[in-house]
């Protein structure tokens, strides 16, 4: 499997794949912490600015409310992979490679809250690729393969494990968790995930390496 480490090979390998009928949507998979959001952001930001021809529509928009997720009892596990409307995440990406003479509005995740907002992100008309995000766009249960095949390609997004790490933690302690429940989080609850989100790394088009590729630096 092809590993890239250069940015302009992604972005001309993104606009190989258009052509005027067929709206182009990317997926980037991986491991918690190890910069999906940052790598899908600089390349829908690379590819339009103004975010019309170019969309980012990550899939934590369609993380299971809070209420939800107490329901089912499965609010301790938030993250996992049933903690997803993955069937719902499945229909967008569906509309949103079909549905070309209207505005797709897609969820947004609100991580000040810890919950979805529905509507938040448009997909215009005129936008020639959608660029998506999420840990299990390779699973091969329930509605992934569907959210797979909706997707033109899929990359898997990699970084030094003890890097990875430091930044989830540094994360959880950012939205509101202590250094120990952070660190017990990931270790308990993320690292789960990851495994079952590495298992799946083999069906990725290609891989990039975050690290090298040097965009989640200042600037990039």
């Amino acid at each position: 499997m092809d590993v890239v480490d250069d940015p302009l090979v992604l972005l001309d390998r993104v606009k190989a794949l258009g052509a005027p009928a067929r709206r182009v949507l990317i997926g980037i998979a991986g491991c918690p912490g190890a910069g999906k959001s940052t790598a899908a952001a600089w390349l829908a930001r690379s590819l339009d600015p103004a975010a019309r021809r170019a969309v980012q529509v990550p899939m934590d928009g369609f993380h299971l409310a809070n209420a939800e997720l107490a329901r089912l009892d499965r609010r301790t596990r938030k993250g996992a992979i049933d903690t997803f409307d993955g069937a719902g995440y499945r229909s967008l990406l569906e509309r949103a490679a079909e549905a070309r003479d209207e505005t797709v509005y897609a969820p947004e995740f609100d991580r000040r809250v810890g919950e979805p907002v529905a509507g938040s992100i448009p997909v215009f008309p005129e936008a020639e690729v959608v660029v998506t995000e999420g840990n299990y766009l390779l699973d091969e249960t329930g509605p992934w393969p569907g959210v797979r095949a909706a997707l033109t390609e899929v990359w898997y997004c990699e970084t030094p494990e003890p890097l990875r790490l430091q930044r989830l933690i540094a994360r959880h302690e950012r939205f509101g968790k202590s250094p120990e429940h952070a660190r017990s989080w990931v270790m308990e609850v993320d690292e789960r995930n990851a495994e079952r989100i590495r298992a799946a790394r083999h069906r990725a088009d290609l891989v990039i390496d975050f690290e090298a590729l040097g965009i989640g630096k200042a600037g990039a």
